[in-house]
Formats: C-alpha cells, structure tokens, sequence
C-alpha cells in the first residue's frame, strides 16, 4: 500500500529486531523496509531505503543511536526518529531530543503502543511514553534549577565569592576579614548579602551549594 509507513529497525539483538517487525506486521498500515544491526548498517540502510521513521536503540555496535540520529537529521532531515531503549532516565531522554530524536519509547511498551508511536512521529508530532515524559519532566526541572543557581552564582561579586568560600572553609568573620584586608563588619555585610542573593541562610546550606556549583575551596 502506498501511505503504509516505511520503518527500519535498528537494534544489536534480532530477538528485539523480529519482535518489533512482528508487532508492525500484526497492525495495518506499516511496512519494515530494512532492518540493521549496528549504527553504521542503520545509517547506511536508511540512506538506501530513506525509510519514513528509524526505530533506533541507543546502544548498538560502531554509532551509538544518539550518534545515527544526529547524522540522519542531516542526510535524511525528512526521515522521522523514534528511539527505543530499556532506559528512561532523564539524562538518555535529554540527549535523545539534543540529537533530533522525534519519540522515546521504553522496549517494555505494548505492541499497542509502539504502532502509536509510529504513527505519531510519522505525522510530524513527539511521543514519549508515560514514564518516559515523567522522566522528561525531571530533567528538564532540574536543568531549570541548575540554570536558576548558576544565575545567582554569577550575581554574586568577586568579594563575595571570596567570603562565600571563606565561609564553606569554616573561617570566622575575623579571619575572612584578616585575610581579604577588610573590617569585620564589612565581611558581615558581604555575608548577609550572598545569603540573600543565594537564597540559603544556613552555613551548610551554603557550604552544598558550594559543592554542587563546583566551587574550588582552599
């Protein structure tokens, strides 16, 4: 049929190879031109057959899945992405939308499910699973957190850098005071100061975030 939807199947093991082409066949309106192996066969299968989606595994022999989806979104821009993976965490998920990815589907879907992948990426929209868009969700949070701490890092001023890392150290006012050249009561004012513009109001509060920003302390 003419507006079947053209798949290849990219994956290391042929039990998962067979078993998706059975789940296609046993629907309507799919038709599996190829099927390859490793990244380098999928890449070279798809630019032979220019399927209308690539089911991709992430890990494979030679190109990774995250690495054959970056090079067809060059070669083959108009061939559409659904990666497949016994992983959901945020982190896969996150580098599968950076490498042009149009879907993530968990192996573990139902048949049901995988054929409303296809079909969805094949009309131009994304699919995650429910998992997986949970997973989504964490990431981008936490990406949003990690951008929100480094905007208050770099609001901080070079003296109060220094006197945030004098406090991490366990340094008493008069001793940031001693070693910076100034008065204690202006270490107080720099301390109030980055509590406020950091949002923590704890030693040790600051100290964690220290430690997670990657601050080098003495």
């Amino acid at each position: 049929m003419t507006d079947e939807i053209r798949v290849l199947i990219a994956d290391d093991h042929a039990v998962v190879r067979e078993g998706i082409s059975s789940v296609l066949h046993a629907g309507e309106g799919f038709s599996v031109v190829a099927a390859a192996s490793d990244g380098d066969e999928a890449l070279r299968l798809a630019v032979e057959h220019r399927p209308d989606v690539v089911v991709l595994d992430i890990s494979m022999p030679g190109k990774t899945g995250l690495e054959v989806a970056a090079e067809l979104r060059t070669a083959l821009p108009q061939t559409r992405v659904l990666m497949l993976s016994i992983h959901d965490h945020s982190e896969y998920v996150m580098e599968s939308i950076r490498a042009g990815a149009d879907g993530y589907l968990r192996k573990d879907a139902a048949p049901a499910e995988l054929r409303e992948a296809l079909r969805a990426v094949h009309r131009g929209e994304s699919f995650y699973s429910a998992p997986v868009a949970r997973q989504l969700g964490e990431g981008v949070r936490a990406a949003a957190d990690r951008n929100a701490r480094r905007a208050r890092l770099e609001s901080l001023s070079g003296r109060e850098r220094e006197v945030l890392l004098g406090i991490v150290d366990g340094e008493t006012n008069k001793e940031i005071a001693a070693r910076l050249g100034i008065s204690p009561r202006t270490v107080e004012t720099h301390r109030e100061s980055v509590m406020r513009k950091l949002e923590i109001r704890t030693v040790a509060g600051l100290t964690r975030f220290a430690v997670e920003m990657g601050l080098e302390t003495r």
